[in-house]
């Protein structure tokens, strides 16, 4: 348990810090792509191109910030193996909090009150959530499993890319939560995966589990890289956590057998809820804020 949990804060840490860096790094592609004549860097609906995205993802601030993405994928697989999903994609939200202390040094964002409300909010349900935990469940081997979280993934993919062309500009709030049901889901296939231990490659990329962490990975990543260019990062990590925690939390107790301490759950539902609901908060005002901050600029 102890080391499922370690596994999470890493994860949250180094997914805070990545949001932050990424966030940068979309902000001084997009100022520099504004004085570039070469092609226009949004859409006709005022979102990024394709080549904007990838723009922002080549910029050192935004490599570093893969760098940490990295660390935490390494500790969100390890925390979703050893602890129940609710608990480890959970404390991994708590990034939120990360993102917005990180994000007023380097991104000079300024958090009112009602942010640190919020923020609080988050950081208490957490600490509920990880005296209250019970057992991770055995999972499940059942292939229907394995396939449906892999035609659940295309298909959000798919919906989330048409969804993101359709809003342009106002898409950000919608592209993160998108990208935080992808993450849920490659959080699921990492649970259920085969042929880990002990490590067998043939079962391993046999496995439908394996695909949908490679799609989940890559499609969640895109839209949060698009969602960070197009509004505010405490809105977009928010709504990042609303998806990532949902699905797998729920997945994880109906699916898969993880279970509160005993006579707890209904203080596990309570934690989860107002944890969600901080996060709702903070993506909320976050995305209000940045849509009044850019009228200026779009009037002119």
């Amino acid at each position: 348990m102890l080391i499922g949990v370690a596994a999470a804060v890493l994860a949250c840490i180094g997914y805070g810090a990545a949001s932050v860096l990424q966030a940068y790094g979309a902000r001084s592609s997009a100022a520099a792509a504004s004085g570039d004549r070469k092609g226009a860097p949004v859409t006709a609906t005022g979102g990024p191109t394709l080549h904007s995205t990838i723009r922002a993802a080549l910029t050192p601030a935004f490599v570093g910030g893969m760098v940490l993405d990295v660390v935490g994928f390494v500790g969100s697989v390890v925390s979703a193996r050893l602890i129940p999903l609710f608990l480890s994609q959970t404390i991994i939200s708590a990034n939120l909090v990360v993102t917005a202390v990180l994000g007023v040094a380097v991104l000079g964002v300024r958090l009112r009150t009602r942010d640190w409300l919020a923020i609080v909010t988050v950081v208490v349900s957490l600490l509920v959530l990880g005296v209250t935990a019970g057992d991770r469940g055995e999972g499940t081997s059942d292939p229907a499993v394995h396939w449906g979280v892999l035609v659940a993934s295309v298909l959000i993919l798919v919906c989330g890319v048409g969804l993101i062309r359709l809003l342009g500009a106002r898409a950000a709030v919608a592209a993160g939560l998108i990208a935080g049901v992808l993450f849920g889901a490659m959080a699921v296939a990492v649970r259920v995966l085969n042929g880990v231990a002990p490590l067998r490659p043939g079962v391993l990329l046999a496995d439908p589990a394996f695909w949908t962490i490679l799609i989940a990975g890559l499609g969640g990543f895109y839209l949060f890289t698009v969602a960070l260019q197009v509004g505010s990062v405490n809105g977009a990590a928010a709504a990042l956590v609303v998806g990532e925690t949902v699905v797998p939390g729920i997945t994880g107790v109906v699916l898969l057998g993880d279970t509160a301490g005993r006579g707890l759950g209904w203080l596990v539902a309570v934690a989860f809820v107002t944890a969600v609901g901080g996060a709702v908060a903070v993506a909320i005002v976050g995305a209000a804020d940045h849509a009044r901050a850019a009228e200026p600029s779009t009037s002119d």
